[in-house]
């Protein structure tokens, strides 16, 4: 009992003393948390300080890193904007590429709007300066001494521009514009600027052209007025494919050298270019037309050839100078100068066939008409001879004109044969020639007849008719494919009937003075008289065959015709003097028979001789 007793008592003393413990604990503890609480009221605002502290430190690096980088920046703009200023070198191009390459790049990805106007004002600048290296190159390329000669085919551009010129169209091509960059702040200013160059570049080669073609214009202006009319109108011809090939190497190089190079623009640029040389050509065709005006007569043969080259290149020009220029009818210079030409070869052929009228009315003041070739003979050979070297634009000229209408001075209803069109330039030709050659016909047979002495007009007939047809018919020139069936059969119907009249008028006098009337006696005196009538007869003929030489223009047709005259003439005179000697008509018969028959031949042949 003692010993529980004894270790209950010891467990409440130490119940006791772990409860002083304890209390003294929680004393403690108390107090502790006093002094935090007391510490943390301390500590909170040096805490809240110390927080704003650090981050306007972060803020401070923050702001200073910026510093740094917009520093770095502004060194690199400064230096790419003072190459910008600078312009592009040549030897450089590619320098000058990647500076604008690089503001373009930062233009696309910097978030600052006023950064990018900055920047973009930098690559507008440097575009115009591209523009201008541009502009300096071609107008070098576009000066200097034009080349000369009658065939120009290039108006030449420097070879050795090309390796730098290439590579800047090349890049001026990727510069920002509207189409491509819509978004990029310089892309309207820099198309303005590649707009006005390309302008410069039309105008500049537009007129250099002029300048390389306008010294050849003069020169067949000029040669013109002196030379044969076909041959001029050939110049012109190659004076017009020169300007065809010149301006179809200009649109190549246009579509090489051009920095906007879509279709559209191409066209107005390349109507811009062609501006000075059309200009050139319509003046130098109105000049052209203007000379021959002033003497259609003169340079009839001209203002055939020249339509004759017009037309061969009509549809090369529609292609290469309207087309692709984008011109459009109304605005075409070269028909409009064609029409005007041709307005006046229409004109020619109906004042050919009045020239030829109205030289048949008489020899006018010169008086008596020669037995030699008439003027209008000789020129309507001429005429008709040059036809197959135009024979294109005449075709095509009388086609337009009608059929027949060329006859105006007749009076004939104009425009009211049968229609003619398109391939029926043969038939036109044929009867153009027709009429022609009845007209030269009718003229000659009536001046022949105003003659006061019919056997000269006979003669003057002869020689005439026979030099046309010859000339016609046997002509090394290709004329016979003009001359239709009636035509040919005018020009031999013509010619026996002149030489018939030729025989009536200076050799049936003679037969007929050998000849016995019927119921004459045929006495000794009528013998001597035929005798005498003859030779006086044949001693007119001589003279007149003196003074008119007889088909001097045609040895083959002359000694034809001096065969038949003998033919005619010697064997009357032999039979005539042989049966009237045996009749002892007279005692001396050489008082009669002045010449032999041999001798009259020889006398005859003289003639043609």
């Amino acid at each position: 009992m003692d010993d529980e007793a004894a270790e209950i008592e010891l467990l409440e003393q130490n119940l006791n003393k772990t409860r002083e413990i304890s209390q003294r604990m929680t004393s403690i503890l108390s107090s502790f948390d006093t002094r935090l609480v007391k510490l943390e009221k301390s500590i909170l605002p040096l805490y809240n300080s110390t927080q704003l502290l650090t981050k306007r430190a972060t803020n401070i690096e923050s702001a200073l890193q910026k510093i740094d980088e917009v520093a770095s920046n502004q060194e690199g703009i400064a230096a790419e904007e003072a190459l910008i200023l600078r312009g592009p070198q040549p030897s450089q191009l590619g320098v000058y590429k990647e500076a604008l390459e690089r503001l373009n790049a930062s233009i696309a990805f910097k978030a600052s709007d006023r950064d990018s106007r900055d920047t973009a004002r930098l690559v507008e600048t440097g575009a115009k300066k591209l523009a201008q290296l541009y502009t300096k190159l071609v107008a070098e390329g576009s000066s200097g001494t034009p080349p000369t000669g009658i065939d120009i085919t290039s108006s030449p551009f420097p070879p050795e521009l090309l390796p730098t010129l290439t590579p800047l169209v090349a890049f001026l091509r990727t510069l920002p514009v509207p189409a491509t960059y819509p978004s990029h702040p310089a892309a309207p200013a820099i198309l303005t600027t590649l707009k006005e160059a390309q302008r410069g570049y039309a105008d500049m080669r537009g007129n250099w052209i002029k300048k390389c073609l306008e010294s050849q214009a003069r020169w067949i202006v000029e040669r013109a007025e002196t030379v044969d009319g076909v041959v001029a109108g050939k110049e012109f011809g190659k004076w017009v494919d020169s300007i065809l090939n010149v301006a179809e190497e200009e649109y190549q190089l246009l579509n090489d050298l051009a920095p906007l190079p879509s279709s559209s623009l191409l066209s107005s640029t390349y109507n811009t270019l062609l501006t000075p040389v059309l200009g050139l050509f319509s003046s130098t065709l109105s000049s052209l037309t203007s000379l021959i005006k002033r003497s259609l007569h003169k340079y009839t043969f001209l203002a055939l050839s020249s339509y004759a080259a017009l037309l061969a290149s009509q549809s090369r020009w529609d292609d290469i100078l309207i087309r692709r220029a984008g011109r459009k009818d109304k605005d075409n210079d070269f028909r409009e100068g064609m029409h005007s030409l041709r307005a006046v070869c229409l004109r020619s052929f109906p004042e050919f066939i009045v020239d030829i009228k109205s030289a048949g009315l008489g020899p006018g003041k010169g008086g008596e008409l020669s037995t030699g070739l008439a003027d209008f003979t000789i020129s309507t050979v001429q005429y008709m001879e040059r036809i197959p070297d135009v024979r294109d634009a005449v075709g095509s000229a009388l086609l337009t004109l009608g059929d027949g209408n060329w006859k105006m001075g007749d009076g004939m209803a104009v425009g009211k044969g049968s229609k003619l069109g398109d391939g029926d330039q043969q038939i036109i030709l044929e009867h153009f020639t027709y009429d022609v050659v009845n007209t030269v016909v009718s003229s000659l047979t009536t001046l022949s007849r105003t003659q006061k002495r019919p056997a000269f007009g006979s003669i003057f007939l002869l020689n005439n008719i026979s030099y046309l047809r010859t000339r016609l018919l046997e002509s090394d020139v290709d004329i016979r494919s003009l001359l239709s069936k009636p035509t040919t059969e005018i020009l031999n119907s013509n010619f026996r009937t002149a030489k018939a009249a030729y025989f009536d008028l200076n050799f049936s006098p003679l037969l007929q003075a050998l000849a016995e009337e019927k119921g004459s006696s045929g006495g000794k005196a009528a013998t001597k008289e035929r005798f005498t009538r003859f030779f006086d007869l044949f001693e007119e003929v001589k003279e007149r065959h003196r003074m008119a030489k007889v088909l001097e223009e045609d040895r083959d047709v002359r000694e034809q015709l001096c065969e038949e005259v003998v033919k005619l003439v010697v064997p009357s005179l032999q039979r005539f003097t042989q049966r009237n000697r045996e009749k002892e008509f007279s005692k001396n018969p050489s008082k009669y028979i002045k010449m032999s028959a041999e001798e009259v031949e020889n006398q005859i042949r003289s003639f043609y001789s």
